[in-house]
């Protein structure tokens, strides 16, 4: 098969202002949470430095398949507008080199297992006695404290110990868990946000922190108030498929052509259902169905009733009465069809940009927009080591002697000067 044609991205306005134009960020993490982060405080304007190792870098760099010139999904889809340099941390030379850029630095963020940044002498205490003003965001499966702290785990794993993964799927089947990167990506979301929150505290303070995001406690922010409803009641939850507890009808109706899902939060998106699209105005009224605990109750009769009323209709039909009359309805689409769509199309998200191997590679644009200080071009994730003499010469002023000096020792790895 081959790939879509994406069109070109949107450059932004000339000198239009970055949101975080002048904060660098020295981003010492690999897979997902950490560089989908950085990436998205890249994408406001920051100066991402992504530190790798010289033999292979991020993780997410080998995961290529499906790859475009050797460069992986994973890692094209979470590195966007970052320069890299590659560091073999285990050399006290590279380690000093991490030293000297922190101290330039307003950002750490790292997802090493619990005590190995302290070993290398790269921990909060000691960098932060270099920059009182630095902000250390660490990132780990189940937090940085207490008994579970060292405890390896990936996005799979949170799920199933967080409770997330017993929602998903239907009673009588066991649990499944679900299908994208949800809580590495959460939890990334979690981190830029948190960072943002000590930057900004560092204005009225004058001095940074340390602060953390995990798995764990995004998988406890997505599992929301269903959390809240077994603290307040003690009783535990069940999946319950595509239905709702919140939302009465609720699920997957299968039209004369095709599938659509619909959920209706109140009384009068049900009437506008019923009246409106349907065409079964006695059912408004009707007293087993016209208010939300009378829907709950007789869930099963309503749902035959609906099933009979969908397959009279085409999905296009129905769709365009939801449209007008404000009723929550979508059909299903693959992720095929859902990126080739009229609203992924009108909200510019996917773009083609530039890269020095593969000629051109997609890029996935950032979940926002900021309109008085746009989002920065998209440029493509970096080469391994890429950046390393660029870094080393204009940021931290290291002349050619002390480079040499460096890649002589091994501290800069065989890639550095690529």
């Amino acid at each position: 098969m081959q790939r879509p044609q994406l069109p070109k991205p949107i450059p932004r306005e000339s000198r239009a202002p970055l949101a975080l134009e002048g904060i660098r960020v020295i981003d010492l993490s690999r897979l997902i949470a950490g560089p989908y982060a950085t990436q998205l405080l890249a994408d406001m304007g920051a100066d991402v430095i992504k530190i790798e190792n010289p033999q292979g870098g991020d993780d997410a760099r080998r995961l290529v398949v499906p790859e475009i010139a050797g460069q992986g999904a994973m890692y094209l889809w979470a590195n966007r507008n970052k320069r890299s340099i590659a560091l073999d941390l285990r050399q006290e030379e590279a380690r000093q080199v991490v030293r000297d850029l922190v101290a330039g630095a307003d950002v750490v963020i790292e997802n090493f297992s619990a005590g190995v940044m302290d070993r290398l002498g790269l921990g909060y205490d000691a960098l932060s006695a270099i920059n009182p003003r630095i902000v250390y965001c660490a990132i780990s499966a189940f937090g940085r404290r207490g008994e579970y702290a060292s405890r390896p785990g990936f996005d799979p794993v949170a799920q199933a110990e967080s409770g997330l993964f017993s929602l998903s799927g239907y009673p009588e089947h066991p649990p499944v868990r679900v299908g994208s990167s949800v809580v590495d990506i959460t939890t990334a979301i979690i981190a830029s946000n948190v960072i943002l929150g000590a930057l900004m505290a560092r204005e009225r303070l004058g001095h940074g922190q340390y602060v953390e995001a995990s798995l764990w406690g995004a998988c406890t922010a997505l599992i929301g108030p269903l959390g809240m409803n077994y603290l307040m009641t003690g009783q535990d939850e069940v999946r319950i498929g595509n239905g709702s507890k919140n939302s009465a009808p609720a699920g997957l109706y299968r039209c004369s052509d095709g599938e659509i899902y619909l959920t209706c939060g109140n009384d009068k998106t049900y009437r506008q259902l019923m009246v409106e699209l349907l065409q079964r105005p006695e059912l408004a009224d009707h007293p087993d169905f016209c208010t939300y605990p009378q829907r709950v109750a007789n869930a099963k009769a309503l749902e035959a009733i609906l099933a009979e009323s969908f397959a009279r209709y085409a999905q296009k039909d129905l769709l365009a009465k939801a449209l007008q009359h404000g009723v929550p309805m979508g059909v299903v689409r693959s992720v095929a069809q859902a990126y080739t769509s009229g609203e992924m199309r009108d909200q510019h998200l996917l773009s083609s940009i530039a890269h020095p191997l593969a000629g051109e590679v997609p890029a996935i644009g950032s979940p926002f927009k900021m309109f008085g200080t746009p989002l920065a071009d998209p440029v493509a994730p970096p080469l391994l080591g890429q950046h390393t003499d660029e870094v080393l010469s204009d940021v931290l002023g290291y002349g050619e002697e002390r480079i040499e000096t460096l890649r002589s020792s091994g501290a800069l790895g065989a890639l550095a000067s690529s």
